[in-house]
């Protein structure tokens, strides 16, 4: 089957507008937005004026019951992806859905039992996963005898930094109280599904390891595959830095995030073999067409040989999208899969245990002491 895919977009916020939406545009014969939908009345006007599309909604089931479409962009705020994502595959849509795909184990059952009744296809929005840097990165670690050590790291500054400098985004202030209620209401009852009690005290850091991590955790379960443990992890600052350390078969794993005032984003993937390292360096993805460069240090004999390569100027996000037109027409294979989701969620858990212990045995020391 080839043509366009007629597609509804939920969530019309920030990176949709310096991302998808424009992306899906640029790409018009292969994508046609026949219908928006944003909690924001006088954004949804703005968006429909902008891109031309004549259907407009302020509820995203009307949307997902609009019999024109064919697939849905699900980009609205974490708490609403589980409910909009089932309601999606229950209308026989196929799905993108942004990370995280949900926020707890039950939603995520939840979604894996409505694709696998629906036949449709849930593709989840790990865009960094989809750089040709990170791709042939995939390969020169696969190609190492030994590895000795990785480092992801992901300490960046806000958002805002880069889209004041850079974007136009409409924001508007009609969304109703009470769904601002609502949102936060879902939030706090989802995390606690995840990690009960806990939430008490780490429900932020769940909620942006949800949000920024997963792009970290993903790519490192791609390229390393599940560690065995977490060794330890501690988090600390209203910046919400923290470190953790993974456990692999014969090696460890530092993962360093954090946010803060400065103008710039560092983050980055490293792997150290005997006689390799390879090096993956990302850009803000709030300006596109910044590319994704990987470096390779090699030692052979008495010689050593530094290689950068910038395989393409093409943003991550497009590649992603066009590889969304794949799965859809063309049967082509996807990897950030709804199990594959699956598995960042118990990462979080286990990240979030290994917090709270190193805080209850610092506790204890101090008690004792």
């Amino acid at each position: 089957m080839t043509g366009r895919i007629k597609l509804g977009v939920i969530g019309l916020g920030e990176i949709a507008q310096i991302a998808h939406l424009p992306i899906l545009y640029s790409l018009r014969n292969q994508f046609e937005i026949t219908a928006i939908c944003d909690v924001s009345k006088q954004l949804v006007d703005a968006i429909a004026q902008q891109y031309n599309v004549s259907k407009g909604y302020v509820n995203a089931m009307e949307l997902i019951a609009d019999s024109e479409l064919e697939a849905v962009f699900i980009l609205n705020s974490d708490e609403y992806h589980a409910d909009n994502v089932i309601a999606a595959l229950q209308s026989g849509l196929h799905v993108f859905v942004e990370k995280p795909m949900c926020l707890n184990m039950a939603d995520a059952e939840r979604i894996a039992a409505a694709k696998q009744q629906a036949g449709k296809e849930v593709m989840v929005g790990y865009m960094r996963r989809y750089a040709p840097a990170f791709r042939q990165a995939l390969e020169e670690v696969k190609s190492m005898k030994h590895i000795n050590y990785a480092r992801f790291r992901d300490i960046i500054g806000y958002n805002h930094f880069f889209i004041g400098q850079t974007q136009n985004v409409f924001k508007f202030s009609d969304i109703p109280a009470e769904l601002a209620a609502d949102k936060a209401e879902r939030g706090k009852e989802q995390v606690r599904a995840a990690i009960g009690d806990l939430a008490d005290r780490h429900a932020n850091t769940y909620r942006w390891m949800a949000g920024l991590c997963s792009h970290d955790f993903s790519a490192m379960r791609e390229m390393l595959g599940m560690p065995n443990r977490v060794v330890a992890a501690t988090s600390w600052s209203d910046r919400n830095f923290m470190n953790v350390l993974f456990e692999y078969d014969g090696f460890h794993v530092m993962y360093e995030v954090g946010f803060d005032h400065q103008i710039r984003f560092d983050a980055s993937i490293e792997v150290f073999g005997d006689k390799k390292t390879v090096h993956v360096e990302y850009d803000s993805g709030y300006i596109r067409q910044l590319p994704t460069i990987l470096k390779i240090e090699q030692s052979e004999g008495d010689s050593y040989q530094e290689t950068v390569v910038r395989p393409t100027y093409t943003d991550p996000y497009t590649i992603e999208i066009k590889h969304f037109y794949g799965v859809v027409r063309e049967g082509v294979p996807l990897n950030t899969t709804v199990e594959d989701a699956i598995e960042d969620l118990k990462l979080f858990q286990m990240i979030v245990q290994a917090i709270e212990d190193q805080n209850n045995s610092f506790i204890n020391e101090s008690k004792t002491s």
